[in-house]
This record gives structure tokens, sequence and C-alpha cells, in this order.
């Protein structure tokens, strides 16, 4: 299971024309929106977002106005009275993709995300031991992670294969991994 979605171009369209309903925003804006919204799930790219906005404007549904070098985005009184008319269609697109990935997989990006933030409050802050021990507990993780995919034994009650000096592999990856050297 992925955890990025890639939507189609009329989830695109609904999506933006939801957001703008509720406020006028430029690209950039609708973009980091729709991400926040879908918990990390949808991150469209400025190549969808920004087409998507061109054709809504075509449409005479939205209409650009440029601040400070800027675009903001809003909805014109067609473009109120089309999502008006249209709501049940248009829906909430940014729920149906986080659903479609359940929380266990959100839960576990997060935890990714924290476990990150801390390996560089170490890198920055800890002593060289504090990193030795960090790099050792990380390397541990990541062998139990391959074996959870592998359905092996738990760590411990088998001795890992060592790997020879300057190669990360451990012998743990799936078939074609080529680990960056840690070097």
């Amino acid at each position: 299971m992925g955890f990025r979605k890639r939507m189609r171009r009329g989830d695109v369209r609904a999506a933006l024309l939801v957001l703008l309903e509720e406020e006028p925003r430029n690209g950039y804006g609708l973009m980091q929106e729709l991400e926040a919204r879908s918990q990390g799930v949808w991150r469209p790219s400025p190549g969808s977002v920004y087409p998507a906005l061109a054709q809504l404007e075509d449409e005479g549904l939205v209409r650009a106005d440029e601040t400070e070098g800027r675009k903001l985005f809003s909805l014109t009184d067609a473009g109120k009275a089309h999502v008006d008319e249209h709501r049940e269609e248009l829906g909430v697109p940014w729920e149906a993709v986080s659903e479609d990935v359940g929380e266990g997989a959100i839960d576990l990006r997060n935890l990714v995300w924290q476990v990150g933030a801390a390996t560089m409050q170490v890198l920055q802050a800890g002593t060289e031991a504090q990193v030795d021990k960090a790099r050792e507990v990380l390397a541990e993780a990541r062998r139990s992670l391959y074996r959870i995919l592998a359905d092996d034994v738990p760590a411990g009650d088998e001795p890992a294969g060592e790997a020879p000096a300057g190669d990360d592999r451990t012998g743990d990856e799936p078939a074609g991994y080529d680990a960056p050297n840690a070097g």
C-alpha cells in the first residue's frame, strides 16, 4: 500500500472549487491546504493545480487578481452558483483519499517524522558516543522493519549477518536493494 495517492483531474478541480468557496487563495496556498486536509496523503503538484485553475478561469468560474506580484484566485458569481448547484457531486475530495490510506499508515508516517527529528537533535547536540549509539539503534530498527516484511523471527532470536566493512547492507533487505553507503 502506497502512502501518496495520485488523484484524477476531476478531483483536483472539485477540491479547488470547494476550497475557493471558503476564501480566496493563491496556488501555493491551495496545494498546502489540500495536503493538510488530506493528512499529507494528497500533495497536488503545480502541474495539476495551475492548469486546473487556468481551465476554471477560462470557464468563468474562477478569477485571478494580482496583488503584490501574486495571483489570488477566487470564485466568480458563476463559480459560486456552480458550487451551490453541484455541492453533492463535488463532495470533499481530500476526505476520500485520506480514508483510503488508513490511520495506521498515517500514524506510522508521523512516527517516522518524529524519529527523524530526534535523530537530527542527536546529530546536532549529541556527543560522539551518543551519535554512535543512535546509529546502532537506527540500524537495528531498519533490520527489524525488513524482518517484519520477510515474516522473519524477532530480533535477538537469531544472529543477524554482518555486512562487509563500509557496506550498509545487513542481509535483511529485499532482493535488489542497494543501500547508500553511510561512509
